[in-house]
């Protein structure tokens, strides 16, 4: 980390909170605020909480944002993992006593539909003192900082990534508290991220094609992560939902078919189109291919779609070749693809939504 370049954002940060009392003084009492209704959710608590309950607690996230129709996120988290299952795995990565990097990767491994995002704004929330968020935005501000090791995609922020990420924070933490700030909890250094390190042209470049030695040195400080499938899955269900569809993951479409993804919308009183989605990170692909072969068995099937690395989207293309039934209808995706439409679709809803144009109650 560039701890000089920091200073003087630390130096700037501070200067405007002298020049802007109030600003700054109705900002530190919003995350004394958040901090109490994040901490008031004990574990107790969390024993015996509805699903009115969760829906409250899950949609005052700032993750949440990106989402115009909340109630569907959390139906879908609580319909997806059962509200007993995720009630205990929610209490063992808030209030657990083992190590976070344990229960991080315990939470991400059995827990659909909830991101790093999400998970490491309720840890920040509820102890400010020792866990991080981390989001976009952070990404964007630490890279600007030149801290290394950063992870770009989700499948990347591992439990032991998170606790590097939080000792970075806390480093911050520390610079601000002796340059005079008065706030060191972490939840301070993500607004501190937010006010002044939003580096425009960072931000654009996120995803910008960098030397291909460059990412090969970067890939290989990361673990090889088994949540990469579940990301990608769960990414390609949120684009068909923020594109209107009905978006589902781990779909039966047909007798013997279960698919990673569906998009699926009705037109009129026709009946519906289905578009079937297979992410293929290891394993047969003979395997994927037969399932696919399977799912077009449903007339209501339109389209399919590998999803993988390029070099196993080519090897499927070799397989396919010869699958007359499939190699004029299977259509192919980057996962890196995917990754930027969703940042991009992200930033689109978040901003939207900000606006307010719909009631949640509508």
């Amino acid at each position: 980390m560039n701890k000089d370049l920091l200073r003087n954002y630390i130096h700037e940060f501070i200067s405007d909170s002298k020049n802007n009392p109030d600003k700054f003084t109705q900002d530190w009492k919003e995350r004394l605020d958040l901090i109490s209704y994040y901490q008031s959710f004990t574990k107790d608590k969390m024993l015996i909480i509805t699903e009115e309950d969760i829906f409250e607690y899950i949609s005052k996230l700032w993750a949440m944002l990106i989402w115009g129709n909340k109630h569907y996120v959390v139906d879908k988290l609580i319909e997806s993992n059962s509200l007993p299952h995720f009630k205990k795995l929610l209490i063992e990565l808030v209030w657990g006593k083992g190590d976070i990097v344990e229960r991080w990767n315990n939470f991400r491994s059995n827990i659909k539909g909830m991101g790093p995002a999400m998970i490491s704004e309720i840890l920040c929330k509820t102890h400010p003192n020792d866990f991080m968020l981390w989001n976009r935005r952070a990404y964007v501000g630490l890279n600007h900082l030149e801290v290394r090791n950063l992870p770009r995609y989700d499948y990347q922020l591992t439990g032991k990534v998170y606790k590097y990420l939080c000792d970075i924070s806390k480093e911050i933490s520390m610079e601000l508290v002796n340059a005079g700030f008065n706030d060191s909890t972490l939840l301070a250094v993500d607004y501190f991220i937010w006010d002044k390190l939003q580096v425009e042209d960072k931000l654009s470049k996120i995803y910008t094609k960098k030397p291909v030695a460059e990412i090969k040195k970067e890939e290989e400080s990361f673990e090889k992560s088994p949540f990469s499938h579940h990301d990608i899955r769960d990414k390609i269900r949120d684009i068909g939902q923020w594109l209107g569809f009905t978006s589902n993951i781990e779909q039966k479409v047909s007798e013997g078919s279960k698919v990673d993804a569906v998009w699926e919308v009705t037109i009129g009183n026709m009946g519906k189109v289905i578009y079937v989605f297979e992410v293929q990170t290891k394993g047969s692909i003979d395997s994927l291919i037969m399932n696919l072969l399977k799912s077009l068995i449903n007339p209501a099937v339109q389209g399919v779609v590998a999803v993988s690395d390029i070099k196993q989207l080519d090897i499927i293309k070799r397989y396919v070749k010869d699958v007359r039934d499939l190699r004029d209808k299977l259509r192919y995706w980057d996962y890196e693809e995917i990754l930027k439409v969703h940042e991009s679709l992200e930033f689109v809803n978040e901003s939207i939504n900000k606006l307010g144009l719909v009631p949640q109650s509508f």
